[in-house]
């Protein structure tokens, strides 16, 4: 199978950059490979399938945007009926309990929005976009573990897990740092690192600097509980004069939770999101989740014990917190592994390396909302607006 760009991962920058390309006139092949079960990555919106009424933003409940002017493609998602303002009262809890006013944050300043009608919206409606104006697929559900450079210079070959030919692409994008990142390694057990492995075997200097760069990018990681609670049980959280809640610095070294938000359900259903402090994440890197990507995609040996003591910690933390039951609640644990970038990321002038073919994009770019939904969409634009004249060269 062969596509004239593909894009390794279909979070918000994939499929930002996918629909960039299509409102810069681009109508050429795009393959989105995304390892989990849909599109949306930490925007993502957990769902069931034995359950469809369960519905809950386990990666990030919200995203904002910072500053103006804001990114192109917003517009576009406001048109489509994609994303919508997020009206939910945000509040913060202190070290001895009380719940006080929002506090200055990077991840809520600015325009909040939500997807519609779920976080996942966002990507969906970008998909769409893309789809509208030029092939644009998605395969989910897809590690790619090789990254081989074609031997005529003019694209690349992919290869999953057990070697076998994913796809060859003219162009290829990688949209997060996973594949760049020696955590692969301790992830997946792999005694390599794609990206590295590839820029040595082409030797490119601006290929090789850019690697090298991404390969040290630091981040911090986010163990998350998710609780379903049904109507009967969700009455007491119903009340609560907040949608978001941030644990300042002392409450996050009191209970490990770095914030907390409430998210309706259908029929009645209520879902709370519990986001752990970075160190209580720090002490747990190694437990992933049972229903995580590396678990149900890669196969990763269950940890039920492990996973079970998480759960446990992070529920009783959050009942002492804020004095309030969580019985009858289904629990899950998500861990993101890089949930959040340190500064300084990659260099702007090393997110396009022409002689390569390859280009990279993310909210691990350095710029305006590095970290965040923002810097992943702002990047993808500005990597939209230098890639289409190499695509348009090489059409």
């Amino acid at each position: 199978m062969a596509t004239d760009l593909a894009v390794i991962g279909a979070g918000t920058a994939g499929c930002a950059l996918a629909a960039a390309l299509r409102l810069r006139g681009w109508s050429g092949s795009i393959t989105l490979l995304e390892i989990g079960r849909g599109p949306g990555g930490r925007t993502a919106t957990r769902r069931s399938r034995s359950d469809p009424s369960f519905a809950l933003n386990h990666g990030a409940p919200l995203f904002n945007i910072s500053a103006s002017p804001e990114p192109k493609l917003l517009e576009a998602l406001r048109q489509g009926g994609w994303i919508a303002p997020f009206n939910g009262a945000l509040a913060s809890l202190d070290g001895e309990g009380r719940i006080g006013a929002a506090q200055p944050d990077p991840l809520s300043s600015g325009a909040l929005w939500l997807g519609s009608p779920q976080l996942d919206g966002l990507c969906r409606g970008l998909l769409a976009l893309a789809q509208q104006h030029g092939p644009t697929t998605l395969q989910s559900g897809t590690l790619v573990r090789t990254l081989e450079p074609r031997s005529d210079g003019q694209g690349w070959q992919l290869y999953g897990s057990e070697g076998q030919p994913l796809l060859e692409c003219s162009w290829l994008v990688l949209s997060g740092t996973l594949l760049a990142h020696p955590r692969c390694q301790t992830v997946f057990g792999w005694p390599d690192v794609p990206l590295q492995q590839a820029a040595t075997q082409l030797g490119e200097p601006q290929l090789c600097a850019a690697a090298t760069a991404l390969s040290q990018i630091e981040s911090t990681a986010s163990s998350n509980l998710l609780l379903s609670l049904s109507e009967a049980s969700a009455a007491a959280w119903r009340l609560q004069p907040w949608r978001l809640l941030q644990f300042t610095p002392a409450a996050q070294e009191r209970w490990g939770i770095r914030r907390v938000s409430l998210q309706a359900m259908p029929a009645g259903r209520w879902g709370v999101v519990v986001e752990s402090s970075a160190a209580f994440a720090e002490r747990h890197l190694q437990v992933y989740g049972s229903r995580s990507s590396a678990a149900q995609v890669l196969g990763a040996a269950p940890q039920p014990q492990a996973e079970a003591q998480v759960i446990e910690a992070l529920d009783r933390a959050l009942q002492d917190a804020l004095n309030l039951s969580t019985a009858g609640s289904e629990r899950q644990l998500m861990r993101w592994g890089a949930a959040f970038p340190k500064p300084p990321g990659l260099a702007a002038e090393l997110t396009l390396c022409p002689d390569s073919r390859i280009g990279f994009c993310g909210d691990a770019i350095a710029g305006l909302g590095f970290g965040r939904v923002e810097g992943a969409m702002r990047s993808a634009e500005a990597l939209a607006k230098r890639l289409v004249p190499l695509l348009d060269a090489a059409a």
